[in-house]
């Protein structure tokens, strides 16, 4: 396993610490799920900005989405 080091002045880790207490979680886990949010949250917006150039403004209503799938 390999370990990083962050460094933070005082009041960002004071925050850093308190909030991983109120999360319930330990620091090292709590900055590991918050970097991985962040890697996912890009990956969703690099997906949707490939959407909106692929999107060919086609629509369906809900009521032809149901009728399509037989519901």
């Amino acid at each position: 396993m390999t370990t990083m080091t962050l460094r933070l002045d005082d009041v960002d880790a004071q925050i850093v610490r308190k909030y991983a207490k109120f999360e319930g979680k330990s620091i090292s886990d709590f900055i590991r799920d918050a970097i991985f949010e962040r890697i996912a949250d890009e990956e969703d917006l690099a997906t949707l900005r490939q959407a909106i150039e692929e999107d060919d403004g086609v629509r369906y209503s809900h009521a032809d989405v149901l009728k399509e799938l037989g519901l």
